[in-house]
C-alpha cells in the first residue's frame, strides 16, 4: 500500500520565505529559507515544496539552491518560473531530487513530454492551480493571474498522459485560509488520473489531512499551519496513525 506523505510548502522571493493568502499580491514574511528548510529538515517532513515565486526574470541562483539542498535530507521538489529543459537540467545538478511546473504546461504542454523521457515520470511533478467561479473550477497560472481556457478534466488527463509522475492540485479560493482543502477537487481530480495527487491549499489542522484523505489524497502540502502554529508534521503522523492512516512511522517523539 503507497504511503501518504506529509509535504511542507515553501514560497521564496529571494533568500525569504513568504507567506500570503489566495494568491494576494501582499505576502507575509516566513523567515530566512536556509533556516526554516533545516528545521523541517529535523521535524519528520516526508519532503519539501519549494517554490519560487520571485517576479524577476529567472535567473536560477546556483549557489543559493545548493545551499538549499545540501542541508536536507528528504526529498526536495524545487519549482518556480521554469519553462525548459536547460533549467530542470541545472536544477537537478543542484541537488533538486524533483521539478515542479506550472505556467510553461499551458504555453508549451511538450515540455512535460520531454521532461518524462529525459528525467523520468518519477521526476516531474505537475502544480495546477485551480479558481471555482460560479461553482466551476477555472485552470489558472502565473500566480493565479492568468486564465486559462483549458477545462481541468482536460488538463490533467493530458498532464499525465504526456508523462506527469504526480499532480499537485492548489484550489486558490482556499490558500492559506487554513479552513481545510477543497476535498470536492481532490475528489474530482483523483478520479480522473492515476498518478500521486499532492492536495494543497488551506489546511489549517490535522484533520483536514484526514478529510483530504479520504477524498483520494495521497499527499498532503502545507506552509500556514507549519509556519505559523505550533503544529508540526511528527504531529501530524501521530495524528494520522491514530486514524489508521499508512504513513511513515518514522517520527520524531515530541
Amino acid at each position: 500500500m503507497l504511503k501518504v506523505r506529509i509535504i511542507t510548502t515553501m514560497l521564496w522571493n529571494g533568500s525569504t520565505l513568504v507567506k500570503g493568502k489566495q494568491f494576494e499580491n501582499e505576502k507575509r514574511s516566513a523567515g530566512s529559507a536556509l533556516t526554516t528548510v533545516k528545521i523541517y529538515n529535523s521535524r519528520d517532513v516526508d519532503e519539501i515544496l519549494f517554490f519560487d515565486i520571485s517576479k524577476k526574470n529567472k535567473i536560477i541562483d546556483k549557489d543559493f539552491i545548493i545551499s538549499i539542498t545540501d542541508c536536507v535530507s528528504v526529498p526536495i521538489t524545487i519549482g518556480g518560473g521554469i519553462e525548459n529543459i536547460s533549467q530542470m537540467n541545472d536544477l537537478f545538478e543542484y541537488g533538486a531530487d524533483k521539478i515542479a511546473i506550472n505556467s510553461i504546461i499551458y504555453k508549451n504542454p511538450n515540455v512535460i513530454d520531454e521532461a518524462s523521457k529525459r528525467f523520468g515520470s518519477q521526476a516531474i511533478t505537475v502544480s495546477i492551480d485551480v479558481r471555482k467561479v460560479n461553482q466551476k473550477y477555472e485552470c489558472c497560472y502565473n500566480l493565479g493571474k492568468n486564465k486559462s481556457d483549458k477545462k481541468l478534466k482536460d488538463l490533467l488527463i493530458e498532464c499525465v498522459d504526456r508523462g506527469a509522475g504526480e499532480i499537485v492540485i492548489n484550489c486558490i479560493n482556499h490558500d492559506g485560509l487554513m479552513k481545510g482543502y477543497d476535498n470536492e477537487l481532490i475528489k474530482l481530480t483523483s478520479s480522473l488520473v492515476n498518478v500521486p495527487i499532492i492536495a494543497s491549499g488551506g489546511a489549517g489542522n490535522y484533520e483536514h489531512f484526514y478529510d483530504a484523505y479520504k477524498n483520494g489524497a495521497d499527499a498532503f502540502a502545507a506552509a500556514s499551519i507549519y509556519h505559523f502554529t505550533e503544529h508540526t508534521p511528527a504531529k501530524a503522523k501521530k495524528y494520522l496513525l491514530k486514524k489508521k492512516v499508512p504513513i511513515r512511522e518514522n517520527f520524531i517523539i515530541e
